[in-house]
């Protein structure tokens, strides 16, 4: 199985730097041609109305819907859930989300730089203790549809979810040192 990381803007060398230590073959995304290659995508953290202008100006957008739509697996994370969302709350007017995975999210509902944070999470299927949960302008999920799994909450508010093959998190995994969410995520779409 073959993975890409988007890399139009964020956090995609953390991404990398996660899936060369698990050994695993990775190629970057910025055209469709890339996303042709590739048979799980994951997504990072970064602006997402930027990444959102990115996807069109690539032309990404409509093979990446299409290829989700489809069915392959995909890891979103912070503003990679954003993109993933099916609505956004308080994104700019010409911000469309991809609209696949069954969410409401808001942007930076944690606040600003400053206020970003760590916490321990607790999420379903991992073992090995709590996961460092890396909140950085972090979304927030403010609901999710009847189909969606939520993986980890923190305080009340789901943080990791899942709909089929889709996963997405509000936190960043590749900034945690921890390589246990995207192992899992790896060996799910696998089997």
């Amino acid at each position: 199985m073959k993975y890409g990381v988007l890399a139009l803007q964020g956090a995609f060398r953390e991404h990398r730097e996660v899936l060369d230590a698990l050994g695993v073959d990775a190629v970057e995304v910025r055209v469709p041609h890339d996303l042709d290659t590739v048979d799980a995508l994951l997504m990072p953290g970064g602006e997402s109305t930027t990444m959102t202008r990115l996807l069109d100006t690539s032309g990404l957008r409509a093979p990446l819907v299409e290829r989700l739509e489809a069915g392959m697996p995909a890891l979103g994370t912070c503003a990679g859930l954003i993109l993933l969302a099916a609505h956004v709350v308080d994104g700019r007017r010409d911000q469309e989300p991809l609209g696949v995975l069954d969410i409401t999210a808001r942007r930076n509902a944690y606040g600003r730089q400053a206020q970003s944070f760590e916490a321990p999470l607790d999420v379903v299927g991992i073992s090995g203790g709590p996961f460092p949960g890396v909140f950085i302008r972090a979304p927030a999920i403010e609901s999710v549809g009847p189909d969606v799994e939520v993986l980890a909450v923190h305080e009340d508010r789901p943080v990791l979810c899942r709909h089929g093959s889709v996963w997405a998190a509000t936190f960043h995994p590749e900034l945690s040192g921890d390589l246990r969410i995207h192992q899992r995520f790896l060996q799910e779409v696998t089997q």
